[in-house]
């Protein structure tokens, strides 16, 4: 049965798979802490309340990408090169959404429109990260070797979730509510296309890894197109829209420490 739990069971029960899972993930979420620190230098004065929460969000893909790291060093794994094909941040930047390491290795302060394609751009792709942690944490927040990893990450994707919503509504009331839901939709549908590249670029790497029968590959690379398209009909939707977070100032503290693995 091609369901989550058992797909992601092999990855775990395979070193070599585990290795460039651990690895893929941790060097997006250290590309993702070093993005945060540079916007967090450079936001305009007149958005300098958000400064600390930018270097929150940043401390926490820090973090995140220890964590990972950790969990390869547990069982005596060394990182491996990332593909790069399956390099998410990366292929994103190539598709023009966020902004440009070029733009954030100057230090010239950012502009609020900055702000907004930066606050954009967290808001889909936390979308889509809270959506993955919440998946391995309903099947594996309580494995002995990676549930409790899962779950801080889980739930600090839930609050770079809920920041998002809250600092874009508020910019969209400041004045910037047409600028905030047409980058919203251009994140939105350039992110789905750039995760399916990804999810397909990843099945086949672990694929031939843990030597899946041509079939079983088939299917899951029909099932990986048919949620593109799915997303690129419908689904983007829940991807662009704005509430009210449950979770009011979720990035107004400091990071929590990594936990012990």
């Amino acid at each position: 049965m091609l369901s989550a739990r058992s797909l992601f069971q092999e990855i775990v029960d395979s070193d070599e798979a585990y290795q460039l899972f651990c690895s893929i993930a941790a060097g997006g979420e250290a590309q993702g802490g070093w993005e945060n620190a540079r916007i967090a230098a450079l936001v305009p004065p007149s958005l300098s309340h958000l400064a600390p929460k930018i270097t929150r969000h940043g401390a926490d893909e820090d973090k995140h990408g220890r964590i990972f790291g950790a969990l390869l060093r547990k069982r005596g794994l060394d990182p491996v090169p990332v593909p790069p094909e399956t390099d998410y941040t990366m292929l994103l930047e190539r598709s023009g959404i966020g902004l440009a390491h070029d733009r954030l290795r100057r230090d010239e302060p950012l502009t609020e429109h900055d702000v907004v394609v930066y606050l954009a751009h967290s808001r889909v792709t936390e979308q889509r990260a809270a959506e993955q942690m919440n998946l391995l944490v309903r099947h594996f927040g309580d494995h002995p070797e990676i549930g409790r990893a899962v779950r801080m990450i889980g739930d600090d994707e839930d609050n770079h979730l809920a920041y998002c919503h809250e600092e874009l509504l508020r910019l969209a009331r400041a004045g910037h509510d047409r600028a905030v839901r047409r980058t919203l939709r251009e994140c939105a549908l350039a992110e789905i296309a750039v995760h399916r590249d990804v999810s397909l670029a990843v099945t086949d790497h672990l694929g031939g890894i843990l030597k899946w029968p041509r079939a079983k590959s088939a299917v899951l690379e029909a099932g990986i197109r048919a949620r593109y398209a799915y997303e690129r009909a419908f689904g983007w939707r829940r991807m662009v829209a704005l509430s009210p977070p449950e979770r009011r100032d979720a990035l107004g503290g400091p990071a929590r420490p990594a936990p012990v693995l």
